[in-house]
């Protein structure tokens, strides 16, 4: 399995309308490009005050061919209407996992 793991540091302020905006317009639009076949978000939890929330939102690919052409297809449109959306009142770095082991 392949994790593509996207990390967002959010303003306290749009907080709820980021969230309203991922689960209605955001993760369905990820979801229907066919290239994932889960998606789960999580929210950061830590003791540090850095000034707004972060949340880790995980997408599962079968393998990292749906990955790539997830990259070559759609991934610029999709990482665009974040931007569009809420601009520099949102902060993101991407990771990508691959899964070895689970229990």
């Amino acid at each position: 399995m392949f994790i593509y793991n996207v990390t967002t540091h959010v303003e306290l302020s749009i907080e709820s309308q980021w969230i309203d905006w991922m689960n209605v317009e955001y993760l369905p639009k990820m979801m229907k490009t066919g290239k994932f076949n889960k998606v789960v978000l999580f929210k950061v939890v830590t003791e540090e005050d850095m000034g707004g929330v972060s949340y880790a939102t995980q997408y599962h690919c079968s393998n990292r061919d749906d990955f790539e052409r997830y990259l070559s297809e759609d991934a610029l449109k999709l990482r665009n209407l974040a931007v569009e959306k809420f601009g520099e009142r949102i902060l993101s770095f991407n990771t990508e996992l691959e899964q070895i082991t689970s229990f």
